[in-house]
């Protein structure tokens, strides 16, 4: 391997930046090939790919207990992997959906897999290409017009320049971040335990305001609508980068709508799904899976659908409060009983379940006053959890900051010796 010389070649790595000068500097061609062996029976584990995790195995980031592993009919075909290879999703390497496989298994026939050559360390790359600078680098060299478009094809990849540090520091540098992530990860998990006490915390209070004398009905007698959705024809295939918010039960939680890697569908298919289309202040409840029970507010002045595993409930305003709904939803006495049914069942919540839950409905005056109340008592909760998710999340950039200074030899408190 010998370093390059040439002033073209010096410009097209000027964005490499700043790194030990005694580091190499090559195409990624001269450190990775491809590899294409193909699964003979579909049998062995399939694996998923991420920005968010890396490469996982597809059951453990399943949702529901009733969704599939694969639209795909058979897994035969599928590219074979083997821990230390680089997986890359080449319709999102521009994000960073990539990572070195800890398992052995198979993936997606349109992904790429990837082996490094003797002598270098796979893991130091993995951290190395999902940094920031690498993810603008992969954008550049994809094909396409439009995010949801771009493909970064062999090619393009192989011919991309990377750093290359000695073996030994490449070693030390992974080394280093793993110890770094070690602690960082406890700190995360720690804090995340503190986070689930004070919500439980906070549900106790909820739970006691809404001790109440009043009467009792049948969900059914105070709502217009309890139904779910559907998956539209295509599944997965038919979901685009704007358009029409298609939400899952992931996108379901109590705490609120999380949007942030949301899907959306074209407005023909909603208009094609009219009888699960969301209006402003449904109350959503989780049907199926880990997620049962989760229950939420759709308070966005967008369009927006649902699949199977989503049930849409829309209350009749002068009767209940969306909001009043929500909370006793969320209540230990209907959590209990979810479980019970979902236990016993094993297939998740049915509509006819849902509509027989039974609510306490006071005036709405009265309900006002009661979620007022319950605002006034979780405030400083609320206010605590918001520290400890803000502290998550600065702890999670300064890892992002960690690695990059690693990765890039600058490190300070690598030992190099």
């Amino acid at each position: 391997m010998n370093k390059m010389t040439t002033a073209e070649e010096t410009n097209k790595t000027a964005w490499l930046g700043e790194f030990p000068p005694h580091w190499q500097v090559l195409r990624i061609k001269n450190l990775f090939r491809e590899i294409d062996n193909r699964s003979e029976s579909g049998a062995e584990e399939l694996l998923s790919v991420s920005h968010y995790t890396g490469v996982t195995l597809k059951r453990e980031s399943l949702e529901n207990e009733d969704d599939h592993l694969t639209n795909a009919e058979s897994l035969e075909g599928y590219k074979l992997v083997e821990p230390g290879d680089l997986v890359v999703n080449i319709m999102l390497a521009w994000n960073g959906s990539m990572g070195i496989s800890p398992y052995k298994g198979i993936t997606s026939p349109a992904y790429c897999v990837y082996r490094i050559r003797e002598g270098n360390n796979p893991e130091y790359f993995g951290y190395l290409f999902t940094t920031a600078l690498f993810k603008a680098e992969f954008r550049r060299n994809s094909t396409g017009i439009i995010d949801s478009r771009l493909r970064l094809y062999s090619d393009k990849f192989f011919s991309i320049f990377t750093v290359v540090p000695p073996k030994e520091e490449q070693d030390k540098i992974v080394e280093f971040i793993k110890a770094k992530e070690e602690k960082i990860n406890l700190f995360i998990e720690k804090k995340k335990r503190l986070i689930e006490l004070l919500k439980e915390q906070r549900q106790r209070v909820i739970d006691e305001l809404l001790k109440i004398n009043a009467e009792t009905i049948r969900l059914k007698f105070c709502v217009t609508k309890v139904g779910s959705g559907i998956t539209p024809r295509g599944g997965a295939e038919v979901y685009q980068d704007e358009g029409v918010i298609f939400l899952r039960s992931q996108n379901i939680h109590n705490e609120g709508l999380r949007l942030e890697s949301v899907s959306f569908i074209s407005e023909e298919i909603n208009a094609d799904m009219e009888n699960s289309q969301v209006r402003f202040n449904d109350v959503l409840i989780n049907l199926t899976g880990a997620s049962i029970g989760r229950c939420q507010i759709y308070n966005f002045d967008a369009p927006a659908n649902v699949n199977q595993h989503v049930c849409i409930i829309r209350p009749i305003p002068d009767v209940i409060n969306s909001e009043f709904l929500m909370l006793q939803i969320q209540s230990d006495r209907i959590q209990t009983l979810i479980n019970t049914v979902e236990g016993a069942s094993r297939e998740g919540l049915t509509i006819d379940e849902i509509k027989n839950f039974v609510l306490f409905i006071p005036p709405i005056d009265e309900q006002k006053i009661i979620i007022s109340l319950i605002k006034n008592e979780t405030t400083s909760i609320d206010i605590t959890i918001a520290k400890a998710e803000r502290e998550i999340e600065l702890v999670r950039e300064y890892k992002e900051a960690m690695i990059v200074e690693a990765v890039m030899g600058k490190g300070k408190e690598i030992k190099w010796t």
